[in-house]
């Protein structure tokens, strides 16, 4: 059984150490790490018994009372939707504060070298402060119950991590993070006016009401505006523009959230609020997002193609992964949501564990440049091997899990194309387009890590293990479940079959 007020703690626990690791944090410096490592662990284990509770279908739902008179109560809701999500979110954010350790050293000391300001330990205190609200918006948002009570935690999300990127980040890092900000907020704006729009027509805030705008003349007005917002968070073709600038700038361990957890749950969102309840609406625009889907998948791969700089490399990467959600989404189909969920897990710890590799070639090498990469292999073997592992599991080469999440993708788009003759097309460019991932990722691999070694390179030495281990368990749990799926789609597939 789970304890009672389970899913409040989940959020409790990180923000109560908000303030505490703020305070250790002038006291400890670069140690602070392990202090906010702490409350990630407690929320883990609360989660993975909600998890131990819900297998096979079911779902944990706890009410507190927050403004009865305006019909809102706080409520948090875990089930086979969001479970996978919010373990997921926490799992990373626990790995990367220890990844944070010793990369927050390296960048205040690479800091004070280049700007002569030295960084006491308030740098390091404030950092994770905000790095713990940027978690608790992320675990918030997923678990929601009525749409203000969403917005809040949507909108909590963008504020520490714009601070994060602001304070922390590289090159123009104000403009990148006003421009950051600018971007998400507006599509959050939009995706506001439709869920206001939502409480006109049902009289309720609540989630599960949604369901009612179903009928309405504005209906498909009203799901597109939510829905930009969630694409806007998710970076799909044409409202992109933010995330290579912001991914390229943000401090290593943020764009290492910033990707593969938090755009995502732009996807998580999109199946929570519209796909589901607005499920006839949402299916009417089956086609066009299939296209727009095709589009983003394709220009983001041919994009990471042509960069020569590590990080945006891997943001415009991002988006082409979005393009795979993205297409399972459209399908409107049992599978290709449920895959879309799943490929937000894979897409996950595959692209966290790059992320964090190219944190390490960064701090290693002191460049950010493939071209001056090279032969790299020998000198940080274990640091290849992860980067193999990464990339593996976002061209979904078994035994990784990425492979079972574009086979569900898949199998829900051609389920739906199926009856369609000009979608079936559409659909088979899509999995042909596949080899665009598997083309950059290889050829990336072959650059940076083997060949002749490249020129300066003679003193590159492995990362430390403080780097090192959050990532080989990131590896190690996608392998796993690319062996093992049915710890996910134990509760992806009764929950999304027992609705369609």
């Amino acid at each position: 059984m789970v304890m009672a007020y389970t899913l409040g703690l989940v959020l409790l626990v990180p923000l109560i150490f908000t303030p505490i690791v703020y305070l250790l944090g002038k006291q400890t410096g670069k140690g602070t790490g392990w202090w906010t490592a702490l409350p990630l662990i407690i929320s883990l284990l609360l989660l993975t018994t909600v998890a131990m509770e819900i297998r096979g279908g079911g779902e944990v739902v706890e009410q507190y009372s927050w403004a009865p008179e305006a019909g809102l109560n706080f409520g948090l809701k875990a089930d086979g939707l969001s479970i996978w999500v919010l373990l997921t979110i926490n799992l990373l954010c626990l790995g990367i504060s220890i990844y944070s350790i010793p990369y927050m050293e390296h960048r205040l000391h690479e800091w004070e070298h280049e700007t002569g300001e030295h960084q006491g330990n308030s740098a390091y205190s404030m950092y994770y402060a905000l790095y713990l609200l940027y978690a608790v918006g992320m675990l918030g948002t997923v678990m929601a119950t009525n749409t203000i009570q969403f917005y809040f935690f949507y909108e909590l999300m963008l504020v520490p991590s714009w601070a994060l990127i602001n304070n922390y980040g590289y090159g123009e890092r104000e403009r990148i993070g006003m421009m950051y900000f600018l971007w998400t907020h507006v599509g959050a704006v939009i995706m506001l006016a439709g869920l206001l729009s939502c409480y006109w027509i049902t009289g309720s805030f609540e989630i599960s009401a949604l369901s009612a705008v179903v009928g309405h003349p504005y209906a498909s007005l009203i799901a597109f505006a939510i829905l930009i917002g969630f694409f806007t968070k998710m970076a799909v073709f044409g409202i992109h523009i933010w995330l290579p600038y912001a991914h390229g700038e943000a401090p290593t361990p943020i764009s290492a959230l910033l990707s593969p957890a938090m755009i995502g749950i732009g996807s998580y969102a999109a199946v929570r609020l519209v796909a589901l309840p607005m499920a006839p609406v949402f299916a009417t625009f089956s086609m066009v997002f299939t296209v727009w889907a095709l589009l983003t998948m394709v220009y983001g791969g041919l994009m990471a193609l042509a960069q020569d700089d590590i990080k945006r490399f891997l943001a415009y990467s991002s988006v082409s992964q979005m393009g795979y959600i993205f297409l399972g989404l459209a399908s409107a189909a049992a599978y290709g949501e449920a895959g879309a969920i799943f490929h937000y897990v894979s897409h996950g710890f595959g692209k966290c564990i790059l992320f964090g590799v190219a944190g390490i070639l960064i701090a290693q090498t002191g460049t950010r440049s493939i071209k001056k990469m090279g032969g790299l292999a020998d000198k940080m073997p274990w640091t290849a091997t992860l980067a193999l592992l990464g990339f593996f599991t976002i061209c979904g080469v078994p035994p990784t899990v990425g492979f079972m999440s574009k086979f569900m993708v898949f199998t829900g788009v051609f389920e739906t194309a199926l009856t369609n003759p000009t979608q079936l097309v559409v659909a088979v460019v899509a999995i042909i387009m596949t080899v665009l991932t598997v083309g950059y990722s290889l050829w990336t691999v072959r650059r940076v890590f083997f060949g002749p070694l490249a020129e300066g390179m003679g003193e590159v030495k492995e990362a430390e293990l403080q780097y090192l281990i959050p990532l080989a368990v990131f590896a190690l749990v996608s392998v796993i479940l690319g062996v093992y799926p049915k710890l996910v789609t134990d509760y992806l597939v009764p929950f999304f079959f027992g609705l369609h």
